[in-house]
């Protein structure tokens, strides 16, 4: 499935269809990225549910992964992360 661009979603960013926010990429709008140093990372997992958009995981390993086709660049799993290994 191909995601749409900020600039194919409706004016306003307003979604009509209720559900589809997966088929609508959002990440293109951020100007920063959360970078996160997983050898570090002390898998609290304060920052996934902090994330206001879901855009942060855990992989099957337990690692903290971004979804940056989501992520928006807000800066609050940097803020949140007692470690301080999430950078931005």
């Amino acid at each position: 499935m191909k995601l749409k661009s900020w600039q194919e979603i409706p004016i306003g960013g307003i979604i009509i269809n209720a559900g589809n926010s997966r088929e609508n990429k959002t990440g293109s709008w951020s100007d920063k990225n959360p970078q996160i140093d997983t050898e570090k990372c002390a898998k609290c997992y304060r920052c996934i549910s902090a994330c206001p958009e879901g855009a942060i995981k855990k992989d099957k390993d337990g690692n903290v992964v971004i979804n940056y086709d989501y992520c928006k660049g807000c800066g609050i799993c940097a803020k949140i992360c007692p470690s301080k290994v999430i950078k931005m």
